[in-house]
């Protein structure tokens, strides 16, 4: 039988990729007591890495959509970390992203809205997080978006 958070994925015409393998010298996920730290997980969909700088040469809407593509590498990873049994996950308890920006840009929250409104969208209350927002000069490979994550499981 399907997790809720499968449902929902099919639901809303999503499903979590692979869990993206770490591009250098550090673990994709730590599990520590009743909590899964899950790494960085860097903006990329089916066509490769959603690369730019917002407030230069790709829109706030286009960095939400990278961070919902973030959220959702999020997921893979903390599938991975459980097994595939996401039936342990208690709830979302911190996002902090990360956006590659020019020093003018100001609307950091509502690029990483795209992974909190879909976590929200996906797992309902148990999404709702605390959340921190950084406008960054760069990121790896040039990403518009990164974002790291706390989830609690049983």
């Amino acid at each position: 039988m399907p997790h809720a958070l499968e449902t929902r994925l099919a639901e809303l015409g999503l499903s979590l990729p692979d869990a993206p393998a770490p591009a250098a010298n550090y673990v994709p996920w730590i599990i520590s007591g009743n909590q899964v730290f899950v790494s960085g997980q860097i903006s990329q969909n089916d066509a490769g890495l959603i690369r730019g700088k917002l407030g230069g040469d790709i829109s706030t809407e286009q960095g939400a959509e990278a961070a919902s593509h973030c959220a959702l590498s999020l997921l893979a990873q903390l599938r991975a970390a459980l097994d595939g049994d996401l039936s342990r996950l208690v709830r979302l308890v911190k996002l902090t992203g990360f956006v590659n920006c020019t020093p003018d840009f100001t609307d950091q929250p509502k690029v990483i809205n795209g992974a909190s409104d879909l976590m929200v969208e996906l797992l309902g209350d148990a999404g709702r997080h605390a959340r921190s927002a950084v406008g960054a000069p760069s990121l790896p490979f040039g990403v518009a978006v990164e974002i790291e994550a706390i989830f609690e499981i049983s």
